[in-house]
């Protein structure tokens, strides 16, 4: 089943025992939506913080710039499911068709270029690291002061590329070539960048722990391996959940699916404010002092602003 067929499935009717329609409110969906509401509400809170924080308050380096990107990507997402998740709600509530098969459309579709772009500069930011373990003479001398931001400009060019022609391929009636460009999609993510940046947090891992006994930034490195492992979890079955859509099968409902793509919009924030906070004595500090000893730690180049 192609995006533009797709739709969250709304609470159906049902009959009582003397014949008469009455509404059935789907407690499951129902509480699926308002934890998805509340997800994305604290989503925003913890995205915001982090745009405020790595945008005006702390040191911008290769690594915070990625993650800046990313969260620009988080937060527009969870921006966009905010009502998404009231219309679903009322639509539980009411019984009735809420959200016009458009809106779904496009939904799915922002949530697949947020999928796109997560993976994209996770990749980057994988790889980064690992260049920087691997060859530290040549990223601490020869690596351009403005790498990141010339990375970061192809990937959102890549990502809203990619995404222009499946949305105007899979918004048309020609079904057949919207299910090609979805399988060029998805090869593109899990051929080209997903096994770079699975490969990448392997070597960084086997490294950290086996490698020379100088110091490390370490907690950045554990920030790297919690927000690649829980894109992983929270973010994969997306784009699992669409391919088998697209072959007929409906493994879980639509809610449960935007539900873990939600957590896994809004958990990044809070993975850099426990390992900031929790690293030595468990102790919980201010979320600028929890960043700045993720992202300012000995060993990452500093860009002048």
């Amino acid at each position: 089943m192609e995006p533009n067929q797709t739709s969250p499935p709304p609470s159906s009717p049902v009959t009582d025992a003397e014949g008469d329609d009455s509404c059935g409110i789907n407690v499951a969906d129902a509480a699926t939506d308002g934890v998805t509401l509340l997800v994305c509400l604290c989503g925003l809170s913890g995205n915001g913080a982090v745009l405020w924080l790595l945008g005006f308050h702390i040191r911008r380096n290769p690594i915070t710039i990625y993650i800046l990107n990313l969260a620009v990507a988080d937060f527009t997402f969870l921006l966009f499911m905010v009502p998404s998740s009231l219309l679903y709600l009322l639509e539980d509530v009411s019984c009735s068709a809420v959200v016009s098969l458009m809106y779904l459309r496009s939904l799915l579709l922002l949530s697949l270029f947020s999928y796109n772009m997560g993976l994209y500069l996770l990749t980057a930011i994988s790889i980064e690291r690992c260049a920087s373990i691997l060859f530290p003479l040549w990223y601490r001398c020869n690596r351009p002061q403005r790498l990141s931001w010339v990375v970061c400009a192809l990937l959102w060019a890549l990502s809203v590329a990619v995404m222009a022609v499946v949305t105007s391929l899979c918004l048309s009636q020609e079904h057949e070539h919207c299910r090609v460009a979805l399988i060029s999609m998805y090869a593109l993510s899990f051929l080209i960048f997903a096994p770079p940046m699975v490969i990448s947090n392997v070597i960084l891992f086997i490294r950290v722990q086996c490698g020379s006994k100088r110091r490390q930034p370490k907690r950045l490195y554990i920030v790297i391996f919690l927000t690649v492992l829980f894109f992983l979890i929270f973010g994969v079955p997306l784009s699992l959940w669409n391919f088998l859509q697209q072959l007929g099968h409906t493994v879980v409902s639509s809610q449960v699916v935007f539900l873990l793509a939600c957590i896994n919009s809004s958990i990044n924030p809070f993975i850099y404010f426990l390992v900031g906070s929790c690293w030595r004595h468990c102790s919980i500090v201010s979320l600028q002092v929890a960043f700045r000893r993720v992202f300012e730690e000995t060993g990452i180049t500093t860009i002048s602003s």
